[in-house]
């Protein structure tokens, strides 16, 4: 048994399943990865992660930051998992980036790791504190727009090449159809006439 769709409505399911999809990806962007199994130690990640901004795109909390793009805020995610492995609440961590961890925090692999490499800037700001700057801002309101804008405007120019594309067909049905009448019309008036 075949099924026959209509164009419009095949153009319909397809503009449907591309929103789902943006819909899902939309829903699933803040999430990220941790390597705690403790449902309340993953909790306190996410807590921490969320009010701490990344350090390679401000705009955003650590919690987005992608660690293929900015592998400083993936180490600085693992350090934070040591420091909850280490028995510390998530607003002693937060307070701690703010105000410093203090040089004993220097055991601390990630750090011995970033000190090792050179990255002075990082050690010295887990060790004595980023300041306030290093707190997540909590207006995306921006940056949810400009997705959202991008997101409309990728369906508006799929919709009006989806349009573009089957109208001239329909102009030619259409023309044929009338140019078929017309010759009927004419054929009869022709008869008419002998």
């Amino acid at each position: 048994m075949k099924v026959l769709v209509s164009s419009n409505l095949y153009k319909k399911i397809l503009i449907s399943i591309f929103g789902f999809f943006i819909w899902i990806g939309a829903v699933n962007a803040d999430s990220t990865f941790t390597n705690l199994t403790d449902q309340e130690q993953i909790r306190t990640f996410h807590n921490v992660t969320e009010r701490i901004r990344c350090i390679c795109i401000p705009s955003i909390a650590i919690k987005s930051c992608s660690f293929n793009n900015c592998t400083v805020s993936a180490k600085l995610k693992l350090f934070i998992e040591n420091r909850i492995r280490a028995g510390e609440s998530a607003d002693l961590i937060v307070d701690k980036m703010v105000h410093g961890f203090g040089q004993d925090i220097v055991s601390d692999p990630i750090i011995a790791k970033f000190i090792e490499t050179g990255n002075q800037g990082m050690a010295q700001g887990v060790i004595m504190g980023f300041g306030p700057d290093i707190l997540a801002k909590p207006d995306s309101s921006w940056i949810d727009f400009s997705i959202a804008a991008a997101a409309a405007f990728g369906i508006l120019l799929i919709y009006l090449y989806l349009k573009r594309r089957t109208a001239p067909k329909a102009a030619i049905a259409t023309e044929s159809e009338n140019h078929s009448s017309f010759d009927k019309y004419i054929s009869e008036i022709e008869e008419k006439q002998k």
